[in-house]
């Protein structure tokens, strides 16, 4: 019979026990050997655990090169971590944390042993990400003792711990190991058990439709990781990341996440499988979506997929002057790189005062910009001067470029794009700043669709690095080169892709957001917890609740029913919750509530 669980025979726990010491589990035992705690490190292979012992050596003698441990302090670190091959070194651990492959039968086989080696009030841990901990401890002769410890890669530099209670985890073991998660300086977030857990279950959604977004050919590898990152502010791209993850590991995580929730979204992209089962696994095996210098290294060579420096085909057009047509805040941020990057600006709206009311907001941004020391009051000056305002799109005549940044309404670009075709010069290249809508649409209502492109930039526009160039199927090659060239000359980063929903940065972004709130409407997260665990576990600059907030629930409902109308997946429906919040006028920031409440400005 299972000893009952007190508080008492759980505190503290001092010897912990690590099964399997690959470069999580290394990582987990440098977390613990660095926090006071005798570190027992086990693994099947000798050669394993040796190189587990030099990788602490290594990570140690860094960490003194730093400032951040003595060699006193390095020595009693490697002095509390021993290794072994046998798993009844486990037997007075406190505590085991099971780090072993992502297979039931394994996990299964180390938990049977250790049920018959360590003593009855030890505490059994998983590291799974995705498979089922019930089940793991419906095996085990002491189910109310076993529960996940998800700890993220780099361990040791990953604050976040997803502490993880089946229907039979006791209260107890859940606390002392939520109270050794803060004892390690991480920050602990209690969740239920489904694949994927918080962080990974919305994670590993994202990364699938990354791959399968490269998979149709809809953008390079490249273009689709610098879109994430200069759009969203993310520390790596989704290829890369799965690369780094392991592409078979990532295969893994999705066939469990889809087997419990038959989402189309969770079903693994066929390349995953491809590259897999051809054992282009990602850096460890040196190739996966990019190619390494080596088995392990983070170093990205050249292959053959690799664009040329110089790939452009055809000449540009040149571009003098630039028109933009808009007087909202993304008009007027838009106006101010152009002027900034030395091209005269023609900023026009519906009325005279409108377009001056935009060109002030310009003058008090190029102020805060002179008072920051970014620039000097003579340029910031300069660059006031190139901008005209007007009251018609009349003064358009002679521009070279037109970027239209009006209402989100196709019926009212439409009717912008049918006057630009009349009052612009032949030869003017017309492009529209439209982040869900068709760009062929406001192409088909002039006379000229080869001259209409894409120039998605984001918001704000000064600050923001990324332009997403969407090529309609009209779209001309010189017209593509053309604003290729002046994403150069204004400092931006352009990637390319085709005129479909979303195009790369909002089709991986809000289906992201959506599961979020499905989380929470299915009450397996709070707010608080899945924004923490995003931003922990995935280096995300703001959760995903923050995000929702500042974009608008408006704005985000209306793309999420674009995506939805556009490939017809039942995932890509919108959350009721957040129709719900609409109809109640929770906007977010901008009503001073959304997900959560403001205080008013």
């Amino acid at each position: 019979m299972a000893t009952p669980l007190s508080d008492p025979s759980l505190s503290p726990l001092k010897t912990i026990a690590v099964v399997g010491l690959g470069t999580m589990g290394t990582g987990i035992a440098e977390v613990l050997a660095r926090a006071g705690r005798e570190v027992v490190g086990i693994d099947i292979s000798e050669a394993q655990a040796a190189k587990a012992v030099a990788t602490l050596e290594t990570a140690t003698a860094r960490a003194v090169e730093r400032g951040r441990l003595t060699e006193q302090e390095r020595a009693d670190v490697l002095a509390r971590i021993r290794t072994s091959t046998d798993l009844r070194t486990a037997a007075d651990a406190d505590l085991v944390i099971e780090v072993a492959p992502e297979s039931y039968e394994i996990k299964h086989q180390i938990f049977r042993e250790l049920d018959g080696i360590v003593r009855p009030g030890t505490i059994l841990a998983t590291g799974t990400n995705a498979l089922s901990v019930t089940r793991l401890a419906a095996d085990s002769a002491r189910p109310e003792r076993v529960l996940g410890l998800h700890f993220f890669n780099p361990a040791p530099a990953m604050k976040l711990v997803e502490v993880v209670s089946s229907v039979l985890t006791a209260p107890a073991a859940v606390t002392a190991v939520t109270n050794l998660a803060l004892d390690l300086g991480k920050e602990p977030v209690a969740v239920g058990d489904r694949p994927g857990f918080v962080a990974d279950g919305l994670l590993f959604g994202y990364l699938n439709q990354a791959a399968a977004m490269y998979e149709a050919k809809y953008a390079s590898r490249e273009d689709i990781d610098a879109a994430m990152r200069l759009g969203c502010g993310l520390p790596m791209g989704p290829l890369a990341l799965l690369d780094l993850i392991g592409v078979d590991t990532a295969r893994t995580v999705l066939e469990a996440m889809y087997a419990e929730s038959h989402d189309r979204l969770h079903a693994p992209a066929p390349i995953l499988k491809q590259l897999s089962e051809a054992g282009l696994t990602g850096r460890k095996s040196g190739r996966g979506f990019y190619t390494y210098e080596a088995p392990g290294s983070a170093a990205v060579v050249r292959d053959a997929l690799t664009p040329l420096e110089s790939s452009e085909k055809a000449a540009g057009r040149e571009v003098r002057s630039v028109g933009v047509a808009g007087s909202g805040t993304m008009a007027s941020g838009i106006a101010e790189v152009f002027a900034k990057a030395g091209y005269e600006v023609v900023l026009a709206a519906r009325s005279e005062e409108k377009a001056q009311t935009a060109k002030a907001r310009i003058g008090k941004s190029l102020s805060r910009s002179v008072d920051k020391g970014r620039m000097t009051a003579e340029a910031a000056a300069q660059t006031l001067d190139r901008i005209t305002a007007a009251g018609s799109y009349e003064a358009f005549a002679d521009v070279d470029l037109a970027v239209e940044a009006v209402a989100e309404d196709l019926e009212i670009k439409q009717q912008l794009f049918q006057t630009l075709d009349k009052v612009c010069k032949p030869g003017a290249v017309l492009a529209t700043t439209t982040s869900s809508l068709p760009v062929v649409a406001c192409a088909r209502a002039t006379s000229r669709p080869q001259d209409v492109i894409g120039m998605h930039f984001f918001n704000p526009a000064p600050a923001m690095k990324l332009v997403e160039v969407v090529r309609t199927v009209l779209t001309a090659e010189d017209v593509h080169a053309t604003v290729r060239e002046v994403c150069g000359r204004i400092k931006k980063h352009a990637v390319d892709c085709g005129d479909r929903a979303g195009f790369i940065v909002n089709a991986l972004l809000f289906p992201y957001l959506n599961n979020a709130i499905k989380m929470v409407q299915e009450h397996y997260a709070s707010l608080d917890d899945i924004d923490a665990a995003m931003k922990l576990g995935g280096g995300y600059p703001m959760g995903p609740f923050e995000l929702l907030d500042v974009v608008g629930l408006d704005v985000s409902l209306a793309i999420e029913k674009v995506l939805h109308r556009e490939f017809r997946d039942p995932g890509l429906a919108p959350a009721p919750l957040l129709e719900h919040l609409v109809a109640a006028g929770c906007l977010g920031r901008k009503t001073g509530r959304g997900f959560r409440e403001y205080a008013r400005r």
